[in-house]
């Protein structure tokens, strides 16, 4: 079974110092975003410079590195999935030395009258994918355990939210509604695809995730609507949660 695939009896046989080797520790915090947009932005409008390549025969995802209100901070974009997050968080922390990373992201919303409007702080994530089952032992959730500091900076800026559980799935196009009504009657308000498994990976090393999200799509009754979901307006939204992500990394966090 896929949950009981968890072993830390034994050493991994790959590690990315395996391929890039050791590096120096550059910051404590980094941002990750799925967004090209967020990254075009941040090359016009901040003082940045790459400072490292996670690689792939997809294409390269760079590293960029600048320093905010005194505050050193790296952000890059991420591949999407569970496992290919996860991996690109693997790299980020031996290519940085962070130990604080902040994400944001497009979600489903599950309950639109709850989160309309909002930015998303999960609580906890339903581990409906395969990855987190090799960091930690098996669960049906995960506990997101920043989410009461990320709620916290939410209300002092205030920022509209609302915490709740949310559903982390790596079989987007597997969402059935008979899987959308048993996970709403259990709590969830949001589904995605990543969240579980950078938790994981986290928990793992000893490392500080801190999520919150954006509603893009929803499901509402029987039917999906693709509400914002690739429209210039969650471009522009992306953008502000990057602005939003930087600030709690430099006034939220405490290194």
């Amino acid at each position: 079974m896929i949950q009981n695939t968890l072993d830390i009896e034994s050493a991994p046989l790959l590690l990315p110092e395996s391929f890039y080797g050791k590096h120096n520790k550059i910051c404590d915090i980094c941002i990750i975003t799925f967004s090209h947009e967020v990254i075009r932005w941040a090359l016009e409008h901040l003082k940045c410079r790459k400072t490292a390549e996670i690689r792939s025969i997809n294409g390269n995802r760079p590293i960029y590195f600048a320093e905010v209100d005194g505050k050193k901070i790296a952000f890059y974009m991420t591949f999407i999935s569970p496992g290919a997050a996860a991996t690109c968080l693997e790299e980020a922390r031996c290519l940085t030395g962070a130990d604080h990373y902040i994400v944001f992201g497009s979600c489903g919303s599950l309950n639109p009258g709850v989160t309309d409007g909002k930015v998303i702080v999960p609580v906890q994530a339903y581990r409906d994918e395969g990855l987190s089952y090799h960091y930690l032992a098996p669960s049906e959730y995960i506990e997101l355990e920043n989410a009461g500091l990320v709620a916290d900076f939410m209300e002092k800026s205030k920022v509209p939210y609302v915490t709740g559980k949310i559903w982390t799935t790596e079989a987007l196009y597997r969402e059935t509604k008979n899987k959308v009504e048993r996970l709403k009657k259990d709590g969830c308000i949001a589904v995605e695809m990543e969240v579980a498994a950078l938790e994981a990976v986290c928990r793992f090393y000893g490392l500080h995730l801190y999520g919150f999200l954006l509603p893009g799509d929803f499901f509402s009754g029987e039917e999906w609507s693709v509400g914002i979901l690739g429209k210039e307006e969650e471009l522009d939204v992306q953008v502000r949660c990057f602005n939003l992500a930087i600030a709690l990394g430099v006034n939220g966090i405490k290194i």
